[in-house]
C-alpha cells in the first residue's frame, strides 16, 4: 500500500511519545509532532517536551519552531505537514505523527473548515462577553447550542469556542458537523492507532507525570518566560500547567494548590481527549495492558502497517 501514513494518538500520559519513538526507530522514519504547545521554543517542561537526548534518536519536526507569541494553527498544521509527508514520501519512509492534538490530527486527515463567513460584530458582541463575564459564559453559550462542539473544547480555548458560536450564530449547523460534511483528503492512507489505557492507569501516570515536572522545575521556567518579557497572557500560556503556576506566581493560589489544579486540569483534558478519540470510527484503539511490553506494541503496529 502506497503513501501510508502512522498516526499514534492518545490522551495525555498515555505513553504515545516513547511509543512513537520506537516505531520510528523501528522503520528508519522520522515524526511530525501534533502538539499545539510543543510547536513553541521555551515550553519545555509544562509541554513534557521530549529532551534533546531523546528528540536526537529520531528526526521531529514541528517542535521548538516557532517564538511563544507567534500564531499558529490547525489549518497551517495541515499544510505543513502534507509539505513533510511527501517529503518523506519520496524517500520511501511511512512518516509517524504523534500528539494530542485531536483538531490538528483532524485538519490533516479529514482537511481544514475556513468557509464560514465571519461576523464581526457578533464576533465583538462575544468578545465583551468574555471581558465582562468570563471564558466560562461563553462557554456555557456554547453548550446551550451545540453540546458536540463544546464537548471537544475547553473553556480557555475561548477563541476556538468564540468560532464555533460564531460557525452556529451564522449557518445554525455544529462545527463538528461542517468538519465531518468536508470533502476529504484522499492523497495518503492513514493508520489511526488511539492508545487508551485504562481511566485509573491514565490518571495515576498524570499524577506522577505533575509531580516529576514540578520537581524538574515547572515553576522556574514559567517565572524565566515571564522574567524575560513574554506575557503571562499570551494564548500559548493560557494551558493546563502554565496558568495555575502563572496564578502561583501572581500570589493568587498556593503552589500546593496550583499542583492540585495541574492535576484536575489534566485529567479534565484527558477527558475530553477520550471524547474525541471515540468518535473516530475507524481509528485502531490499543490498550497497553494487553501487550507484554512497549515492543510488542510496535510489533503489532508495524505488522498492521505492512
Amino acid at each position: 500500500m502506497e503513501n501510508r501514513v502512522i498516526i499514534i494518538a492518545g490522551p495525555t500520559a498515555s505513553g504515545k511519545t516513547a511509543l512513537s519513538i520506537e516505531v520510528a526507530m523501528r522503520l528508519n522514519t522520522e515524526i511530525i509532532s501534533a502538539d499545539s504547545r510543543q510547536i513553541f521554543k521555551y515550553l519545555n517542561i509544562g509541554t513534557a517536551k521530549p529532551p534533546l537526548c531523546t528528540l536526537a534518536l529520531v528526526k521531529h519536526h514541528l517542535i521548538d519552531i516557532l517564538e511563544p507569541d507567534a500564531k499558529y494553527n490547525a489549518s497551517m498544521f495541515e499544510q505543513d505537514s502534507i509539505e513533510i509527508i511527501r517529503r518523506l514520501h519520496i524517500l520511501n519512509k511511512i512518516p509517524v505523527i504523534t500528539g494530542g492534538t485531536g483538531l490538528y490530527i483532524s485538519a490533516l486527515r479529514d482537511g481544514i473548515f475556513n468557509t464560514a463567513d465571519t461576523d464581526d460584530d457578533y464576533r465583538q458582541k462575544l468578545h465583551k462577553i468574555k471581558d465582562s463575564e468570563g471564558n466560562e459564559k461563553l462557554y456555557s453559550m456554547l453548550k446551550e447550542v451545540d453540546p458536540q462542539s463544546a464537548e471537544t473544547m475547553l473553556p480557555q480555548n475561548w477563541k476556538r469556542v468564540i468560532r464555533a458560536l460564531e460557525v452556529f450564530h451564522l449557518t445554525g449547523i455544529s462545527l463538528i458537523d461542517h468538519h465531518k460534511n468536508q470533502e476529504k483528503y484522499t492523497g495518503f492512507n492513514f493508520f489511526y492507532f488511539s492508545i487508551e489505557p485504562e481511566r485509573n492507569i491514565l490518571y495515576e501516570n498524570i499524577e506522577k507525570r505533575v509531580d516529576i515536572m514540578i520537581l524538574n522545575g515547572l515553576v522556574k521556567e514559567v517565572s524565566d518566560l515571564i522574567r524575560d518579557g513574554w506575557s503571562p497572557k499570551l494564548n500559548s500560556l493560557n494551558t493546563v500547567g502554565y496558568k495555575e503556576i502563572i496564578s502561583f506566581l501572581n500570589k493568587e493560589i498556593s503552589l500546593q494548590r496550583a499542583v492540585e489544579l495541574i492535576k484536575r486540569n489534566s485529567r479534565h483534558y484527558a477527558k475530553r481527549q477520550f471524547t474525541w478519540l471515540r468518535r473516530i470510527e475507524d481509528r485502531i484503539p490499543i490498550d497497553p495492558q494487553n501487550y507484554d511490553s512497549i515492543d510488542s506494541i510496535c510489533d503489532f503496529i508495524i505488522s498492521y502497517v505492512k
